[in-house]
């Protein structure tokens, strides 16, 4: 008995580190983020109380307002777009085919650079003066054009498709691991009844596959709340605020605008949206099980 306790208490000692990052560094800063929400704090954090005076500053702040309706754009592209094309992608590399290992490296590759680099290599191949547009115009037809990434009411749209080429490879290789494990016996029985394939993906394996999905779904939803790198790098949040997503507006209020109070409080409400999407998946896959298995 002893040797075993002295393991446990070694193992908890072990984890104290970790304890004390946790504590501190997270559920502290997030306590703190929540406390300087509700101050008049400006280049410097103060700590009195104004209550939920800069939430009201922020919903009526029209910029906060645009910012969250290009989330919600910016979101539904990525989302709905990676979920399709990670899903057709996975189907394609599961037919077995030859130079499955290239293909699936190319599939997956965009996911390896960051947004960063995404962003810069999208806004030099939509730039008007430089990318498609003036390559089809030097081909020939000058008549061409496709300026959306300079355009307000079009450029949003350009960086969620670039955000979901990047991001798509993540969801084939989630989707692709769970065709792997479907039944073979399930193929040959459709192929006996003749039952077409698409009939079999759409009644049979996407419902087998349905925790896959709501994983990829969790994973994506976190990237579109707290989005940033990609709108710098593609568009700055222009053409004028056209782009700007909540994120952006938290760093410029931060750090330019020097208005703690305010960007704390657009932080604050990008966390409870976090806790919104998270906490539904938490529940299910770690308190709902655990009362089953009780």
């Amino acid at each position: 008995m002893k040797p075993l306790r002295l393991r446990r208490l070694s193992a908890q000692v072990a984890l104290v580190p970790t304890w004390i990052i946790v504590i501190f560094a997270y559920i502290g800063t997030i306590l703190w983020t929540i406390r300087i929400s509700f101050t008049s704090s400006g280049i410097l954090p103060k700590y009195d109380f104004v209550g939920f005076k800069q939430y009201d500053r922020l919903f009526q702040s029209s910029r906060w307002t645009i910012s969250v309706e290009n989330l919600a754009i910016f979101g539904l592209i990525f989302v709905i777009g990676c979920l399709v094309l990670g899903f057709l992608m996975a189907v394609f590399l599961d037919q077995r085919i030859k130079g499955e290992g290239i293909f699936r490296t190319i599939f997956l590759y965009p996911y390896a650079m960051s947004f960063i680099v995404t962003g810069l290599v999208w806004a030099w191949i939509l730039n008007p003066t430089l990318g498609i547009q003036q390559a089809v115009q030097n081909w020939g037809w000058h008549g061409f054009t496709f300026d959306w990434l300079s355009r307000g009411d079009r450029a949003i749209y350009l960086v969620g498709f670039a955000g979901m080429w990047q991001s798509a490879g993540l969801v084939m290789a989630i989707l692709l691991a769970g065709l792997r494990g479907v039944d073979e016996d399930i193929w040959k029985a459709a192929r006996v009844d003749g039952i077409p394939p698409w009939r079999v993906y759409l009644s049979i394996v996407i419902p087998m596959l349905s925790s896959m999905f709501v994983t990829a779904v969790v994973l994506l939803a976190i990237a579109v709340v707290k989005v940033y790198d990609i709108v710098v790098a593609m568009t700055g949040g222009g053409p004028g605020i056209s782009t700007e997503v909540p994120a952006k507006f938290v760093i410029d209020y931060l750090f330019n605008r020097q208005n703690i109070a305010l960007a704390t409080a657009a932080a604050s409400v990008m966390f409870v949206a976090v806790l919104v999407v998270l906490g539904p998946w938490l529940y299910n896959q770690y308190f709902r099980q655990d009362r089953r298995a009780s």
